[in-house]
């Protein structure tokens, strides 16, 4: 029997000391598990079309690591694409296709179909009972003693060709009667607010429900750093016509879809008493805190804060003042990955321990350059994978995996360095999304450089009572020389205002952020073959704008990763047209 079922039973038995005792089993034995993995997937598939072009229906790991090539989304879109339009499974795998999961596309471009079957499912449904296992451990059984106000958002499924439905992993997650049966119990979100189509409208009926059972709620949250934090902004804003509504016991008339007013007719009484205690708490000059002001027997703060995510800690630990922000996992469309055993580490210091019966995972070698950039190993280099127990602490690596679902080598994107080892197990910090790069000639300014160098000049506002709340980038070619411009949203700490800051501390982060990007950039600045690099600092909301616009494109707002460097001329426009101070380098870094 496979692993992953036979802890499904395990887990049943025994609850969380069940799933902690499989993590056990599973970090213990990692390399015959991998091997078992690898094994079942190529028993099952070797005779598909793909595979026996490179295997000619043999099974030797030897040989698939020899003639299987190591691929990107596009080299296998052709054959998922074949499959959506109508053509059977056993093009890439022979277990039947029940559905696609559907990418964000925020962080790299276009959505992309990654497909699902019963087993993908069965994973997840273990994956959730693991990642949860260690909180579990340290803060107790959040399931018994209360509900989370977790912001959960679905979207509309895609219907392909074929008739199988697209969704965002999350919506598939929200949509399975499992889920669905436990909500009630669980949350304090009702399911009509997380399917509402105007994500603006469930979001405030989130909130409110939040606010009703506020004695309740026990652990605070949602998948992304970003959205726990567009939930307290959209509070900030809302607040008095929140406690309006639950002093009367009626719903704002704004708010007109019908599963959300029926879901607050079953629920709204009249409670002045709260109300005015909601408004004391708000109604005050700092909101620092403010997270367990209103939730005092919250424990933790749920959601991802690593990776792009970890821009959002700073604002995101002022709201929560002392809570735990607790990152509990590494997945993605394409594979489930890892879980955090220690979730009291600050988020900088997270690392995910990979569970080997998730996928096969194998790892490509990447080398720091002496200039601070990574050198990726191109698909064509004879260069040899290393597997999972095999790799090397300190080490980085671009994530690579073969899984159940028909992805065969797949390069997921993601740089990882390997941080130690649990049992046998590997633990990763993730470093940065590939190919997420400023570029204006040879020089190659990765997503950790970008952040390093935020971060140094960040640094400048904090004393000041200002934060960066939040921040991402651009090419601007529009004259020669290329320059980098990067968008700034700060916030003044107890009613500060970012007009009150001093333009020759903008100035000074320009210098700051120029001064702390490799020597290539530098380089390139002194033969003025960079230009000055450029801060444009954008009006409170501008990135709630650029959110929305994802959303409104299709993405799911539980999934919403703003981009690192933004390439959509759309999105572009958005905050080009909320620009409220410009402000330049003076000087070469050097």
């Amino acid at each position: 029997m496979p692993a992953d079922m036979c802890g499904s039973r395990l887990m049943a038995a025994n609850g969380y000391e069940g799933e902690l005792k499989m993590i056990e089993e599973l970090t213990t034995n990692a390399e015959q598990i991998q091997e078992e993995v690898l094994g079942e997937i190529l028993s099952r598939n070797a005779g598909t079309e793909y595979l026996r072009g490179f295997l000619h229906g043999q099974t030797e790991k030897q040989l698939f690591k020899k003639n299987v090539p190591i691929v990107t989304y596009e080299d296998l879109k052709p054959y998922i694409d074949r499959i959506a339009n109508g053509e059977t499974s056993d093009i890439l795998l022979a277990e039947p296709i029940t559905g696609f999961f559907l990418s964000s596309g925020t962080s790299g471009g276009q959505p992309k179909l990654m497909p699902v079957t019963a087993q993908v499912v069965n994973k997840w449904e273990l994956f959730r009972g693991l990642y949860e296992s260690p909180a579990m451990k340290h803060f107790g059984d959040i399931n018994q003693a209360g509900k989370g106000l977790e912001l959960m958002f679905a979207r509309p499924e895609i219907e392909t060709p074929s008739g199988l439905k697209a969704a965002s992993v999350s919506t598939s997650i929200y949509n399975e009667c499992n889920f669905r049966a436990n909500l009630p119990k669980l949350y304090t979100s009702p399911v009509e607010t997380i399917f509402c189509p105007d994500p603006n409208q469930g979001l405030y009926c989130q909130l409110l429900f939040g606010l009703i059972q506020r004695d309740e709620v026990v652990k605070v949250g949602s998948v992304f750093a970003s959205t726990v934090l567009r939930g307290i902004k959209f509070l900030e804003n809302h607040w008095q016509e929140l406690c309006y509504d639950i002093k009367t016991g009626r719903l704002s008339d704004w708010i007109t879809d019908s599963g959300c007013r029926n879901a607050a007719s079953l629920v709204m009484k009249p409670n002045p008493e709260q109300a005015d205690l909601i408004e004391t708490i708000c109604n005050c000059k700092s909101w620092e805190g403010i997270i367990r002001k209103l939730w005092p027997k919250a424990r933790y703060i749920w959601c991802i804060c690593t990776g792009i995510m970890r821009q959002y800690t700073t604002e995101l630990e002022f709201y929560c003042r002392g809570l735990p922000l607790v990152s509990a996992l590494y997945a993605c469309s394409e594979a489930i990955c890892g879980i955090n055993l220690e979730p009291l580490r600050k988020p900088c210091d997270v690392s995910y321990t990979f569970l080997p019966n998730m996928a096969y995972f194998e790892f490509l070698p990447v080398k720091n350059e002496g200039d601070g950039s990574i050198e990726m190993k191109s698909n064509n280099e004879d260069t040899e994978l290393v597997d999972l127990v095999n790799v090397k602490a300190g080490q980085c690596y671009e994530l690579v995996v073969t899984t159940c679902a028909g992805l065969y080598r797949y390069k997921v994107g993601d740089v990882l360095m390997v941080s130690g080892f649990y049992n046998n197990a590997p633990q990763f910090q993730f470093v940065e999304r590939k190919n997420v790069i400023l570029s204006v000639d040879q020089e190659k300014t990765s997503e950790t450089d970008l952040f390093k160098a935020v971060t140094e000049a960040k640094a400048l506002l904090d004393p000041l009572g200002f934060i960066l709340t939040e921040y991402t980038s651009y090419v601007d070619t529009s004259s020669a020389p290329g320059h980098y411009v990067l968008f700034w949203e700060i916030k003044g700490k107890e009613g500060k205002h970012c007009k009150e800051l001093d333009p020759k501390i903008m100035v000074e982060c320009c210098s700051r952020m120029e001064e702390s990007l490799h020597y290539t950039y530098k380089i390139y600045r002194e033969r003025n073959i960079i230009a000055a690099l450029e801060i444009r600092v954008v009006k409170q909301e501008s990135f709630e704008a650029l959110m929305d616009y994802y959303v409104s494109k299709g993405t799911s707002m539980s999934q919403y990763k703003k981009p690192s460097c933004i390439k959509s001329e759309e999105a572009l426009n958005i905050l080009d047209s909320r620009v409220i101070g410009k402000y330049f380098s003076p000087k070469s870094p050097l």
